[in-house]
């Protein structure tokens, strides 16, 4: 139980790390002249380093356990790749650590659902890994007012050295302290990837997984603060109000469907209308005058919490994956869900930079906006053709 607790805070850092730079993104265009391009490609290595090591991550949760693969990962990757950011003095340095970063938070979470998986029957998984990412996202909100004001006393580089600290002494908390479930009988380990891949159940989940946390993440990791300060003039002040509300909307969110869950014995219909809403918030935020920062709260509230089903999508994939494969299975699936995130950045970077230079920065945002919705309505028509297993306790 208390290697447990140190994974749920190994995952509230991996959340920050992956939205701080929605609130340090002016600061580091004036102390080391980054651009927006550059803090998107920073991002983007974030997530597609954090996707790529989920192939790694899934072979050693398998075949190693899940104290090792988590802690080691953890103390290198993350602990050396917040040191390279703090000592950061071009774009370059930044993308570099936000990459090794990436790595060294790639197991936490699919740790702990590997834990889940292998202790808890089918409708506790999606419980406890929708509270867990509930806990988790509490990461967005000390990325928000609270680094604000942190960075506006200690400032950013010193910061990131204390960053660094934590992230060391939680993976070595991790190693310390979590226990390995019980190994499965060497003879039920045969299959990969390939064969999860083969399962046509998830052929209609994956495309979903890949849009879903796309769009909270994208918008609350990054492009939260570049919106409010090209469009509205906020200060870093007022860029961390606004990302405080979605962080705790995304952490509330989390919770919301882990709750519906447990009274409800279907977990499509409840993805379906949540994401459905997230479409309508972002149709809004394009083509309605958002002439207050108050009207762009709302909907960046309503896009985080009824985007946060991240835990329930997955929930619905894990299903139709044999228990031998849990490691590699669970973590395909954030491969696809982190994998996209870091597509989309690099899609929403390219829109966003090539309005750069209009008269009217914001039909940049409005492009980005769209390019969001029209993926999301895409993937909510195949996902409306997935089946779904009935679920007793």
């Amino acid at each position: 139980m208390v290697g447990i607790i140190f994974l749920a805070l190994g995952y509230v850092l991996s959340q920050f790390y992956r939205s701080f730079l929605a609130v340090l993104s002016p600061i580091l265009g004036e102390d080391i002249s980054i651009s927006t391009s550059q803090l998107s490609l920073a991002l983007g290595a974030w997530f597609v380093m954090f996707a790529l090591s989920q192939f790694p991550v899934g072979y050693c949760l398998d075949k190693y356990g899940p104290r090792r693969t988590a802690s080691w990962m953890l103390f290198f990757g993350g602990g050396g790749g917040s040191i390279w950011f703090a000592l950061a003095n071009s774009g370059f340095d930044i993308i570099v650590a936000m990459g090794l970063i990436g790595i060294g938070c790639a197991p936490v979470l699919m740790a702990s659902f590997y834990v889940y998986g292998r202790r808890f029957s089918a409708r506790n998984f999606a419980f406890y890994s929708s509270f867990l990412v509930g806990f988790g996202t509490l990461g967005n909100v000390m990325g928000s007012v609270p680094l604000a004001l942190a960075i506006g006393e200690f400032g950013w580089r010193n910061i990131a050295y204390a960053l660094a600290a934590i992230t060391a002494c939680i993976a070595i908390a991790v190693f310390i302290f979590l226990q390995d479930p019980e190994q499965l009988d060497a003879s039920d380990q045969k299959g990969g990837f390939l064969d999860i891949l083969k399962i046509k159940e998830l052929w209609l989940i994956l495309p979903l997984l890949t849009v879903n946390y796309s769009i909270p993440g994208g918008i609350r990791g990054l492009w939260a603060g570049p919106y409010l300060q090209d469009v509205f003039g906020a200060s870093v002040i007022e860029i961390g109000s606004v990302t405080l509300y979605m962080a705790i909307a995304l952490s509330l969110g989390s919770f919301f469907y882990g709750l519906l869950d447990r009274f409800f014995n279907t977990r499509k219909w409840i993805i379906f209308i949540g994401n459905f809403l997230v479409l309508g918030a972002l149709v809004w935020l394009a083509y309605l005058p958002t002439t207050t920062i108050i009207q762009v709260t709302i909907g960046f509230v309503v896009i985080g919490f009824f985007g946060s089903s991240y835990a329930l999508i997955v929930a619905h994939g894990k299903e139709f994956i044999p228990k031998h494969l849990l490691g590699r299975g669970v973590t395909l699936l954030n491969f696809f869900s982190i994998g996209g995130v870091g597509l989309f950045q690099l899609l929403s970077g390219a829109t966003v930079s090539a309005y750069k230079q209009e008269t009217v920065l914001e039909s940049g945002y409005i492009e980005m906006f769209l390019l969001y919705a029209i993926s999301l309505a895409i993937m909510l028509v195949i996902y409306l053709f997935s089946q779904e297993r009935k679920l007793n306790d």
